[in-house]
């Protein structure tokens, strides 16, 4: 008993770095063009991030996510696009957090949203696999819907990813199990809400 050592004695370097969403898919990060562009944008430490894109992305319009903020996050830059927006919550930097995937699924689902600008945001960032998964996803419940079908038709599959590491296609719908007609399954997919 003498040799454990309590958690409270624990040194800070010997605590468990957070899993990335990076790791978790097992692709390594690269050098973001799209994330220096928002600490410049923002000037609020890197860990903040996260945390700053989702209530910027509830702001303008993925309201199914919306949540209590930490205090003290900078207001939303318009000066970055919806796409970037989009594009920057489904990094592979961040700590592994779905609810950052499920709030760019409903962000980018608009039809104001630029496909072939995101496409090639996506391949920039190394995203794409997490942008492809969203939309093989939505072409299950909505095959026509830009920008998940130019997506599905113009990013290349750069690797398989764990289909367990990234979110149920469930989880980018609303359904219930009652409709006004009775019992039946009414499903839709969460657009960006304008």
């Amino acid at each position: 008993m003498g040799d454990m050592i309590s958690c409270a004695e624990m040194e800070l370097n010997e605590q468990p770095k957070l899993l990335t969403l990076g790791a978790r898919l097992g692709d390594t990060r690269h050098c973001s063009p799209l994330l220096w562009k928002i600490e410049r944008l923002i000037g609020c430490p890197v860990s903040a991030i996260p945390a700053w894109l989702l209530k910027s992305a509830i702001a303008r319009g993925a309201t199914h996510y919306r949540r209590d903020c930490p205090t003290g996050l900078p207001p939303d830059n318009p000066s970055l696009t919806n796409e970037e927006l989009g594009a920057a919550l489904c990094l592979m930097h961040h700590a592994y957090e779905p609810v950052l995937i499920r709030a760019a699924a409903q962000l980018l689902s608009a039809p104001d949203t630029q496909a072939d600008f995101l496409v090639r945001l996506a391949l920039m960032e190394r995203c794409e696999p997490v942008l492809l998964h969203i939309a093989q996803a939505a072409g299950h419940i909505v095959p026509l819907l830009e920008p998940w079908r130019t997506l599905r038709n113009s990013l290349p599959g750069r690797h398989r990813v764990r289909g367990e590491a990234l979110p149920h296609w469930s989880r980018f719908v609303s359904q219930t199990g009652y409709t006004p007609a009775g019992r039946g399954q009414h499903i839709e997919w969460l657009m960006r809400d304008e």
